[in-house]
């Protein structure tokens, strides 16, 4: 069973921030009861697809129950308010107010359940002059200050190949949900936790508003390096392999030089301290780079290795899947999924637990399929 066996999570809205919030708490545990449309959620056709059906699905539903009701019928609202009374969390996504249009505001659902914890996760949060705007991942990650990072200087900001702006979203949902829950223990009382994406976006910006504010600097759009920090940059091998090399620390830059047979360079008046390096960031790179250009990856990695500097290949998914260290630690789940013809390859669950592990239950249900099951386990009697 894993840490959040017994709570129970009901969850509203669709798309990718609040079901990867659902997911993330059902891969802990939790029950998941997922509340579509009479459509579904879009992410059932969302992406790549095979058979019409999308390759994410399997995952970002997987150990979620799905139970159909249509909120524009009055019986499958109050339907919806007997399954969330008997509830711990509610995580919904939908645009400000449009829960409490249908009577499934925190007041409402929180009198008769008074413990209940209820994560919104919106655009811009639930006040100020944009609370009502539409705001996706996209809008986040670049009002966030995300995106004036990404990418190089003379060209046009550049996007992240994945939904960052919701995920890192659904994080901050689940560490909220987690926090509300553990208060709740000592006041018996939950509360509602307010999730915008663009400040979920914009904490991860580290020392970008201090540096501008107080140092006046202006962080850009850097290519693949980070002022001031070297070297930690994408090398190439002689055989075409991509590696990341970061040995920024003084020590490790030492070992670094070692590695390369250039001891020397370790007392170069240019590189011998982390800001002497910043200041002569390309001019490192480049030895660097001729160094790594003339071996094959295997070499350079051994040589790494042996003096201890963080590497890494810029991987693709076929390095994933034959990857030693994903192996072993079973990251790869290919599971069956209803309706699928082939195993659907997937993240396994993260963290890691030493008693009470988390799991992937199953992959997903078809549309409505738990609808008769939950309303009986509410005690709700269909009238539609």
């Amino acid at each position: 069973m894993g840490p959040l066996d017994g709570i129970v999570v009901v969850e509203l809205g669709g798309f990718i921030a609040g079901p990867f919030a659902g997911q993330l708490l059902g891969d802990l545990g939790a029950r998941i009861i997922k509340i579509e449309p009479p459509a579904g959620d879009p992410m059932r056709h969302w992406g790549v697809e095979q058979n019409g059906r999308s390759l994410w699905w399997p995952a970002i539903a997987r150990n979620k129950e799905s139970v159909v009701l249509d909120f524009h019928d009055p019986d499958q609202r109050t339907a919806a308010v007997s399954i969330i009374a008997g509830a711990d969390v509610v995580v919904e996504n939908f645009a400000p107010g449009r829960i409490a249009s249908w009577g499934l505001d925190y007041a409402t659902l929180s009198a008769g359940n008074p413990g209940l914890v209820m994560a919104h996760v919106s655009g811009f949060g639930q006040d100020g002059p944009r609370a009502a705007a539409r705001g996706f991942g996209s809008v986040a990650e670049a009002m966030g200050g995300l995106r004036a990072l990404a990418g190089y200087p003379d060209r046009p900001p550049v996007r992240y190949g994945v939904s960052l702006g919701d995920s890192t979203a659904a994080l901050f949902a689940v560490n909220g949900v987690l926090a509300a829950l553990h208060e709740r223990h000592r006041s018996g009382r939950g509360q509602e936790i307010d999730i915008a994406l663009y400040e979920s976006v914009f904490a991860l910006t580290e020392s970008l508003l201090a540096d501008w504010e107080v140092g006046g600097v202006t962080r850009s759009r850097t290519g693949s390096t980070l002022p001031g920090v070297a070297p930690s940059n994408v090398y190439p091998a002689a055989d075409g392999v991509e590696i990341l090399i970061a040995a920024n620390g003084d020590s490790l830059f030492t070992r670094l030089c070692a590695a390369m047979g250039c001891p020397e360079l370790a007392e170069d008046p240019r590189f011998a301290d982390h800001r002497s390096r910043g200041s002569h960031l390309a001019e490192l790179d480049d030895l660097i780079g001729a160094w790594t250009a003339g071996r094959p990856a295997a070499e350079i990695e051994a040589a790494l290795d042996e003096h201890g500097i963080p590497r890494g290949r810029i991987y693709t998914p076929a390095d994933i899947v034959a990857d030693e260290q994903y192996q072993a630690r079973e990251m790869v789940q290919r599971l069956p999924a209803a309706d699928y013809p082939d195993p659907i390859p997937m993240p396994n669950v993260v963290p890691k637990f030493s008693r009470t592990p988390g799991s992937i239950r199953h992959t997903g249900v078809p549309l409505g399929a738990d609808t008769g099951k939950i309303l009986a386990d509410f005690g709700v009697h269909r009238t539609w």
